[in-house]
């Protein structure tokens, strides 16, 4: 058994090995955690006791196996109940999250095999992420930002990087939700931004939109 903050250190070390493959420095994991560097270290020390984490000097701190399977589990949790209330409770996509948040470190291992059955085992959360089945497998899809796409390119939209409350909201504002398809009409080489067609309707988005959408191209 884990505590809250183990588990979400573990979450945060997965996440962040995707940009740091040799391992996650100290300081990225303090800037994800907004926390101070000092207590980054007491905790890889905690993680690092338990078996979860190895850390190296000038390389950073990576996962062992039990690591990466616990954080796995947690990550599984986390968007099986995203799906949960959205689907089943009406909440929209920008409104989980933070409670999702809380629900993930519920233990009971029957509580969330149920939980994946009654949702008929779906393989992406609201915002398009995939969710790991109970073996910690993850399906992806081939997927690129919007801001890759070259002008006349157009694909469907598949899930967002950027999952902040701010950048869903945005979104809904401006109606752009995942399956709705998008064609790059025009590129600012200036800054970046793009006129697109979305669904049949012209809209101007800056270059920090476009590189937060994931789309799938034909």
């Amino acid at each position: 058994m884990f505590s809250l903050s183990e588990e979400n250190y573990l979450k945060a070390i997965f996440h962040l090995e995707r940009a740091y493959p040799t391992g996650v420095s100290t300081n990225a994991l303090a800037e994800e955690m907004s926390t101070k560097a000092s207590s980054v270290t007491d905790m890889i020390k905690r993680l690092s006791e338990k078996k979860l984490v190895a850390y190296k000097k000038y390389q950073g701190v990576k996962l062992s196996e039990f690591g990466r399977e616990t954080a796995v589990e947690v990550i599984r949790k986390h968007r099986l109940w995203e799906v949960f209330l959205v689907d089943k409770l009406g909440f929209a996509w920008d409104e989980v999250h933070e409670v999702a948040e809380q629900l993930e470190h519920i233990k009971s291992e029957k509580l969330i095999i149920e939980l994946d059955k009654f949702l008929g085992h779906p393989k992406k959360d609201p915002h398009g992420d995939p969710i790991p089945d109970a073996k910690g497998n993850f399906v992806f899809s081939d997927k690129v930002l919007l801001s890759e796409l070259k002008l006349g390119e157009s694909g469907i939209c598949v899930g967002v990087k950027d999952s902040s409350t701010e950048f869903l909201q945005y979104l809904d504002k401006n109606d752009i939700a995942l399956g709705k398809e998008i064609s790059v009409l025009e590129k600012e080489s200036f800054d970046h931004s793009m006129l697109i067609n979305l669904n049949g309707r012209e809209l101007k988005i800056s270059n920090i939109i476009s590189s937060n959408l994931f789309i799938k191209t034909s």
